[in-house]
């Protein structure tokens, strides 16, 4: 039997490195992989449709599913996983010292429907009592002009969203129009150093690590998502996809635990590793549905409280049948 070809957009993951140079084979695939900057693969993907499968923003999947638009069947694959306490920047002398300061302020983001912003918005207001509709709400793109929203949104009541489109996040932080930034991708001047701008959190990763250890949740940013016309033509290819993912991934975390050379330029990568797994199991970058419920469902629960989700959505309606569970031996 011949192998389908199918055209894959992902990022340079390690935990991908596998299946992009054919060490691990997708069975009864040819797969040709693009490797391209998330935004501008979301982008083509979402606007038109360019990959057979591709590395796509939770978000935007989950706000279209709730739409009915069915154009697209994620897996539940999850090739970029972040923490978000670290994605809130502010204005180094704004007077804005803990979560809470941020009610009544003026705060931009990239998109409303931006998953790290759904995350950091959640965190606002489940952990620290931040009424988001208190705040003033600024959409723009974070180092240029121009950024626009990918998907219709359903705004909960008194919540105010300006779009800006003559200017960037990093621009208005720095002139004093905006308090705070949330944001996946870091304001420029963070990253030149600039000491106008700062984030909120002096030592983020020790707030995330006690936020881990309390919740339990893993936060997703990132799913693999096919067109619907290639799923319903194959629709053995979710589980073969969902297999090989998951035996690259391993490898992966196979070459982290390795002590005896550096497959990775960190020291301590086994040390990092081994406090994944007490925080998350043995394997700390879990796929699959059950693993990951938690973490799902909290983030199902903050999109459509946010508006980018217009009515509640389950996992099971979310991901395909043939991926909702694997089988045993």
């Amino acid at each position: 039997m011949a192998k389908i070809h199918l055209s894959l957009a992902i990022g340079a993951y390690d935990h991908v490195r596998d299946l992009l140079d054919g060490t691990v084979q997708v069975a009864g695939v040819e797969l040709t992989a693009l490797r391209l900057p998330v935004e501008e693969m979301f982008y083509r993907f979402l606007m038109h449709g360019e990959f057979d499968v591709s590395e796509v923003s939770l978000a935007k999947i989950v706000a279209l599913a709730a739409q009915d638009d069915g154009r697209f069947v994620p897996l539940p694959v999850f090739p970029s996983r972040v923490f978000r306490h670290s994605s809130i920047y502010i204005r180094s002398k704004g007077g804005i010292t803990r979560p809470e300061d941020l009610a009544g302020k003026r705060v931009g983001v990239p998109e409303w429907a931006q998953t790290a912003a759904i995350y950091t918005r959640g965190l606002l207001a489940h952990d620290y009592g931040v009424d988001l509709a208190s705040i003033q709400w600024h959409q723009a793109g974070v180092n240029e002009p121009g950024r626009i929203e990918k998907v219709k949104l359903s705004l909960p009541s008194g919540v105010r969203l300006t779009v800006v489109a003559d200017r960037s996040l990093s621009e208005m932080l720095l002139a004093g129009d905006l308090d705070a930034v949330l944001s996946a991708r870091p304001p420029a001047p963070i990253l030149a150093g600039d000491p106008r701008v700062r984030r909120l959190f002096a030592d983020p990763r020790a707030v995330e690590l006690a936020y881990a250890r309390k919740t339990g949740l893993f936060p997703i940013m990132h799913v693999v998502a096919m067109r619907r016309e290639v799923y319903e033509r194959n629709r053995w290819l979710a589980m073969n996809l969902f297999k090989a993912f998951d035996e690259a991934k391993a490898r992966s975390l196979e070459r982290v635990a390795d002590m005896a050379v550096s497959f990775f330029p960190l020291p301590w990568a086994p040390d990092e590793l081994r406090l994944a797994r007490e925080l998350f199991g043995d394997d700390p970058w879990a796929y699959g549905i059950e693993p990951n419920r938690s973490t799902l469902e909290t983030f199902l629960r903050y999109a459509f409280e946010q508006g980018v989700c217009c009515r509640p959505l389950s996992l099971e309606t979310l991901f395909p049948p043939e991926v909702q569970a694997t089988f045993r031996i």
